[in-house]
């Protein structure tokens, strides 16, 4: 259970599970068998039921099985006249008899393939008006899962005493959704999970761009918002019924997920405890209130007070900047204390290394960041800056001007610190901002939030607190126009396949020493020695060390070696420094450590080294340690990374180091920003124009001077 939302905490006491499957999930577009999705089911039963959980299925499909059936055997059976004729529809519980055979055959035959027994139970609604008939099903049902075989109902729609499938809606249950909620109170089921061919319950039809998922029903919230759309393609209710099924089933005490029936793995998932689908349950009032603000209206309400800030002069804005840095001295005390709370459960909950070590704020960490707000404060106002002008035509003159982008959404894990950071460049350059961090920064983000002045954190910074609301978030291309994630390579890279917004950052910081014959080689000692251990858990630190041939058997190569295994540094080895010295293998150059290790090998030249980098560097920052001028300037001008240094540790890759004040993070694209992003990274550009009643007309009465002015 360790993915398990605190919404679904209660799945870990979960035993007996009935599934429901719709008509749209065993049927494809066409009204054929999907046969696809049959097996995805079936599967996932042989491995939840090997698993010791008791499992029911409520099956709908045998109309719409019983229909493809008919309509073939017509087709076969009728003459080039037949099909002149006006074609009747076929009756719908003809459809049922026919259906219920093959359905229950696929089942199984799938079941078979997979060792597992199924039963079929056939009822109607009016025996449930025997009390007799109701526990005599319960006695059925508790020996066939004794026995470890999956039952499976279906309505006996062939013999129903309503008027025909799909057209009367009256009795004790009238669909297999109403059915399934009626069983899981009859059978006292822990959770009753609605298979749908979608993923499960919005706030409008799910095709539409402004509808959302609701991922926990809550009556008082959703119950006037919800807008459904048509009704089900085959089945007879689709996600109204749905709805109304699992109000009555949770309400009764069984939880109820509506989740989609194709997606791979979906009732596993369930079971396990993630946030998918929709929940229903009778205690959900409790755990959301109604009156959260959805992820549009803060991301609405972000942007609309960026244009708040930008009207402000730069005097004010640096005002609320010096306010801040004053915050958080003020406050520090309280967010040491919370952010060893966070170290040390992380530490219990076992989270490697470099992580606790990213968490951590170190001693000194509030007051250096105070101190480069401080320093952000004092730059140059970036914000309406005329950065070229130009005469178009006689009193014509058009400006270009710097601006905010509008809206930022930063996810970072771990890294309390990047919040200060990232907060403070947003205020500088007008931007509204919306942040998402890491649980296991949960208390250091609360106080430090907290220690923003009100009117510069209640509504222009948004903290996200649910890893949900993201997924709403990423949506919004309409709305945030920058997102910024700072973790791990699998953050960013699910990011970026998740939105339409442009997005700025580094998956890998595999960063590089190159150490060239003619280095120094107590500055490639002091060099790589920093690079690697100042703060090994950084993008900017040293993962491989290249070095030239022409050194293997050069004394200060072993001293450098020496001195970073003394200080704790594993080291792996390339191909040729594998076999030369000994040491362990390195499983792959693609690799970031983020640790206490490395990795190196040995190069032809400079050439080689280069080749290198670009064949396993992530474009990040790469360094040459040299005494040739010729050859560092050859390494400057062909590594294609964000930053490219000589003589100098990659440490230095670092927006306060660079002077911008801080940084968002650093990008190893090639739009817009790249390397250390401060400021001018979140800025974008408008065009002014000052004119005096000009007009085009063909550009027959213009004459076009284009004279570049000077700046004001």
């Amino acid at each position: 259970m360790a993915t398990a939302d605190q919404s679904r905490i209660f799945m870990k006491d979960v035993k007996r599970v009935i599934i429901k499957v719709g008509t749209a999930v065993v049927t494809r577009h066409d009204g054929r068998v999907s046969t696809g999705n049959f097996g995805v089911l079936c599967e996932q039963v042989k491995e939840i039921n090997a698993l010791g959980y008791e499992v029911i299925i409520v099956s709908s499909g045998a109309v719409g099985v019983g229909k493809q059936r008919l309509n073939y055997r017509k087709l076969v059976n009728s003459s080039f006249a037949d099909m002149q004729k006006p074609q009747t529809e076929l009756d719908g519980k003809a459809c049922a008899a026919v259906g219920q055979s093959g359905l229950m055959a696929l089942y199984d035959m799938l079941f078979t393939q997979l060792d597992v027994s199924s039963s079929q139970l056939l009822v109607t609604d009016s025996d449930f008006e025997n009390p007799n008939f109701r526990e005599r099903l319960r006695e059925t049902v508790e020996s066939l899962l004794d026995l470890k075989v999956v039952p499976i109902f279906n309505e006996n729609d062939a013999i129903s005493t309503r008027k025909a499938p799909y057209e009367d809606s009256s009795g004790i249950f009238w669909d297999n959704d109403s059915l399934a909620g009626l069983l899981a109170i009859e059978l006292k089921a822990d959770l009753l999970v609605l298979l749908s061919d979608v993923d499960g319950l919005y706030s409008g039809p799910p095709s539409e761009p402004q509808s959302k998922m609701i991922h926990t029903y809550i009556k008082d919230k959703y119950h006037n918002e919800i807008t459904f759309g048509d009704k089900s393609r085959v089945g007879r209710g689709g996600m109204t019924a749905k709805v109304k099924a699992a109000l009555v089933a949770s309400n009764s005490g069984t939880p109820v997920v509506i989740t989609s029936g194709s997606a791979s793995g979906s009732i596993i998932r369930v079971l396990q405890g993630e946030k998918i689908g929709t929940l229903f349950h009778k205690d959900a009032s409790l755990w959301e209130p109604s009156s959260d603000v959805s992820a549009c209206e803060m991301a609405v309400t972000a942007r609309e007070c960026s244009r708040r800030l930008q009207n402000l002069s730069s005097d004010e804005r640096n005002k609320i900047l010096l306010d801040v840095a004053d915050a958080l001295e003020k406050n520090e005390n309280l967010i040491r204390t919370e952010n060893e709370a966070d170290v040390a459960a992380a530490q219990d909950a076992g989270y490697e290394k470099f992580l606790v070590d990213r968490l951590t704020l170190k001693p000194g960490k509030i007051s250096a960041l105070a101190k480069s707000i401080r320093t952000l404060a004092r730059m140059e106002d970036p914000i309406n800056q005329i950065l070229k002008r130009t005469e178009i035509a006689e009193n014509l003159i058009l400006e270009k001007t710097s601006c905010p982008l509008g809206v930022l959404l930063v996810i970072f894990e771990s890294r309390p610190d990047a919040l200060v950071q990232i907060a403070s460049l947003a205020i500088r350059s007008g931007n509204g901002l919306l942040l998402k961090g890491g649980k296991e920064a949960m208390r250091s983000n609360k106080v430090i939030t907290g220690a923003i002045p009100s009117n510069v954190g209640e509504k222009l910074i948004g903290l996200v607190t649910s890893r949900d609301e993201i997924a709403d978030l990423l949506k919004l291309h309409d709305v945030i126009d920058l997102v910024i994630p700072r973790g791990s390579n699998k953050l960013v890279s699910q990011i970026k396949t998740s939105t339409k917004i442009p997005v700025l950052g580094h998956a890998d910081g595999i960063c590089h020493v190159y150490i060239d014959k003619s280095a120094n080689m107590n500055m490639a000692k002091q060099i790589v020695m920093d690079a690697k251990i100042d703060y090994p858990a950084a993008c900017n630190a040293m993962e491989t060390l290249l070095v030239h041939k022409d050194l293997i058997k050069a004394p200060g190569l072993d001293d450098l070696l020496l001195s970073l295994k003394t200080k704790g540094v594993a080291i792996f080895g390339g191909p040729v420094a594998h076999e030369v010295l000994c040491i362990p293998e390195a499983n792959s150059f693609h690799h970031e450590y983020s640790s206490m290790a490395c990795a190196i090998e040995f190069v032809d030249d400079v050439q080689s080294a280069i080749d290198h980098i670009h064949c396993y560097g992530s474009a990040h920052t790469d360094c040459i340690v040299t005494t040739d001028d010729k050859v560092a300037e050859t390494f400057l001008r062909q590594v294609d990374s964000a930053a490219v240094f000589h003589n100098a540790s990659t440490r230095f890759s670092d927006g306060a180091r660079f002077g911008l004040g801080a940084e968002v993070g650093i990008s190893t694209g090639r739009i817009h920003a790249r390397g250390p992003v401060g400021v001018e990274g979140l800025l974008t550009t408008r065009w002014i124009m000052r004119g005096s009643g000009q007009v085009v007309n063909g550009d027959n009465d213009i004459a076009y001077t284009h004279k570049n002015l000077p700046l004001p």
